[in-house]
């Protein structure tokens, strides 16, 4: 059908379908289309308030980014589920977007002091421990955000941070609550096993069973759904032989980067607030104060550390640490550039008050020589040239092999050579572009593997873009009993076995909770085997075989143990005899405190989770 509408794009049976499509949108569907194309910027809105498919587009960037990170070497691309990922970014900006209408309804805040200080003092943008603007610069250009978008970024995060704070610090725990956990996180239990192993060895099977399992479950043994497909593959680092660099372009580039380096100064300052408690005045007042006791000879570091109201710094004499240009308020940056090592400024105002300004030091800039830097810049502007030219071959690709029904001629026009996979299911290959998710959605997809058109051009990583065209399609067949035979003999004889064993233990069970059977120290050919004061946290005992210990109701008596039969991950059983429960002794207080503090983070994440949900319940979000 694809490639009928390609053919007949141009003739009289396309116009007409498009005609009676006109016709329809103007009757039924012009005002949804004029709506979707209205918001097509926004990825959805909470409250009236967009969030952008841009924003949308970096927060995918991001986990892709966060998993990349987390996996390593084991991150593989290709395992990513784009729509998974972008449904899970889209979650997180709304929750994020509902938190931020939070904390601001809730009237939480916090001076832009407090931010500078958090971003100065931030290790990840710190060289020698000390604030570097251009290590600033490189790490949030990495996150793709430039400065201000960072600031505000890091703004709604405080914001968040304190509201969270603010919810889940406000829950509290009571100390029948704490007792009483106490008591069961301490509390030991006595219980003896008996393990009945299944044996599927020891299990015959017949060859009529095998057949009636085959027959019954036909549709589970059959061949995968496979194809083989053709593809051509476009790689980056093709086209860097073919670009040439001119020497005076590298020294142009030189110079343009050098030029950026600058000086890093490192300041103290004192500072005294402008707010809703002090005027203009009253602050101008108490610096000009500070300033006099200054000019008698008075410590400045002692001073600011009396009188400095920025409480990232007051408490380290003012210090700010180095920093280079544009990270301080304009007014606060131009007073300090205009110091001598050592000099105390007059008093400057900012957006946050009145400051005196110490300048401690001066680091000069260390600028690299040419030869250096010379491999950088030439890869750099290489790679700019290689970027646009596979930028044009991957449109070029994608136009031919659009137009084209086979990869032949888009593969002659760009000079790449069309490769053959082996044969791959609808889980997809072990290596190579067949592990790669796309491919195998673009294989599969009715387009490519019933129509038989070409896929449109596919990127596995931002190198290497590939187009693929199924060769051959292996439909669904119908496996041979001969070849799933052994298989089949192998499940009943586990499923036998099993129920074999669970028949056993079933009805000693029985037998033991109605005195049928008396108990002894040996039962069923095997001796019971005894765990006296075990923990929840027991090692050498099977997680299921503890967790149903811990289940069990409380003995009515010393000699009136409890029974019950739990089923292992191997097919095998296990008899359990709860002999008794031992209340522990009482919680001291360092373990009451430990015990406190556990409930009552768990209540704030309760807290806050259930808080969380509320704005949601209550929210207008519309997704686009």
């Amino acid at each position: 059908m694809l490639q009928n509408i390609r053919d007949n794009s141009q003739g009289w049976i396309a116009k007409t379908i498009i005609g009676v499509i006109v016709a329809l949108m103007a009757l039924t569907g012009f005002d949804a289309i004029f709506k979707a194309t209205n918001h097509s910027a926004d990825a959805a809105k909470v409250n009236g308030d967009a969030i952008t498919q841009s924003e949308l587009a970096q927060a995918v960037e991001m986990q892709r980014r966060q998993l990349m990170q987390q996996l390593g070497k084991d991150f593989d691309a290709s395992m990513l589920d784009e729509k998974m990922l972008r449904e899970a970014a889209l979650k997180g900006l709304i929750d994020r977007k509902l938190l931020i209408q939070g904390a601001t309804d809730a009237n939480f805040s916090f001076s832009e002091a407090e931010l500078d200080q958090l971003i100065l003092q931030t290790p990840e943008f710190q060289v020698d421990g000390k604030f570097s603007a251009d290590r600033f610069d490189a790490v949030i250009r990495q996150m793709g955000y430039s400065r201000l978008q960072f600031r505000q970024m890091m703004a709604q995060e405080m914001l968040v941070g304190q509201l969270r704070a603010g919810v889940a610090g406000s829950s509290f725990v009571t100390d029948a609550q704490v007792q009483a956990f106490a008591r069961l996180e301490k509390q030991t239990r006595d219980f003896a096993t008996l393990t009945f192993k299944a044996d599927p060895a020891a299990v015959s099977v017949s060859a009529d069973e095998v057949k009636a399992h085959y027959d019954e479950h036909a549709k589970e043994f059959m061949s995968p759904d496979q194809v083989v497909i053709d593809y051509v593959e476009l790689k980056k680092s093709s086209f860097f032989d073919k670009v040439t660099v001119k020497d005076e372009d590298l020294q142009a580039a030189y110079k343009a980067q050098t030029a950026a380096l600058s000086e890093q100064r490192r300041a103290a300052h004192i500072l005294i607030e402008v707010n809703a408690k002090t005027t203009d005045a009253q602050a101008k007042a108490k610096i000009e104060e500070i300033q006099a006791r200054l000019a008698k000879g008075e410590d400045f570091a002692k001073l600011a550390k009396e009188f400095s109201q920025d409480p990232g710094s007051a408490s380290n004499g003012g210090d700010l640490g180095y920093a280079g240009k544009g990270v301080y308020d304009p007014a606060f940056e131009a007073s300090l550039y205009s110091l001598n090592k050592d000099q105390v400024s007059a008093p400057v105002r900012s957006q946050f008050g009145w400051h005196l300004i110490k300048l401690l030091g001066v680091q000069a800039p260390n600028v690299p020589t040419f030869a250096s830097l010379k491999d950088k810049l030439t890869r750099e502007a290489k790679t700019a040239q290689v970027e646009q030219m596979y930028v044009d071959a991957a449109k070029k690709l994608e136009d031919s092999s659009f137009e084209a029904s086979d990869l032949v001629q888009p593969a002659s026009d760009l000079g790449l050579k069309v490769q053959t996979s082996a044969p791959f299911g609808r889980e997809g290959g072990s290596e190579g572009v067949t592990a790669n998710r796309a491919v195998i959605q673009a294989a599969f997809s009715p387009e490519v593997m019933d129509e038989g058109a070409n896929s449109s051009a596919i990127e596995l990583d931002p190198e290497t873009t590939v187009v693929v065209h199924v060769k051959e399609h292996r439909k669904p067949a119908q496996l041979p009993l001969e070849a799933v035979a052994d298989a089949i003999r192998k499940h009943l004889a586990q499923v036998k076995a099993s129920a074999a064993v669970k028949a056993k233990a079933d009805a000693l069970v029985s037998g033991l909770r109605g005195g049928t059977v008396p108990l002894a120290a040996t039962q069923e050919g095997q001796a019971w085997k005894v765990q006296e004061a075990a923990t929840r946290n027991q090692e050498g005992v099977d997680p299921a075989v503890l967790q149903d210990v811990f289940r069990m109701t409380k003995p009515q008596g010393k000699d009136k143990p409890v029974y019950d039969s739990v089923s292992l991950s191997d097919g095998s059983y296990v008899v359990v005899r709860l002999n008794g429960v031992n209340e522990a002794a009482a919680a001291s207080d360092a373990e009451k405190a430990q015990y406190r503090r556990f409930l009552a983070s768990r209540a704030g994440q309760q807290d806050f989770a259930a808080y969380r949900k509320a704005l949601e319940t209550k929210a207008d979000i519309t997704r686009y």
